[in-house]
């Protein structure tokens, strides 16, 4: 799914960019230019990349279990 029109940035790639260590909505803003335009995707390229951290975070907790 789209999450910024403007520059074309799926919520994919805001996982990648999670895995690559992206913590903040600044982090995306510079490293995929989410939010630099309109700005209308801002809440949810955030709650996008507050999903894509729990996920790892899980995945992660996973991983120390097994």
């Amino acid at each position: 799914m789209y999450v910024c029109v403007c520059q074309a940035v799926t919520d994919r790639e805001i996982h990648q960019a999670a895995r690559n260590g992206a913590k903040t909505l600044g982090d995306l803003r510079r490293d995929l230019r989410v939010s630099v335009d309109c700005g209308r995707c801002a809440s949810c390229a955030r709650k996008c990349l507050k999903s894509a951290i729990q996920d790892s975070q899980e995945d992660l907790q996973l991983l120390v279990l097994a």
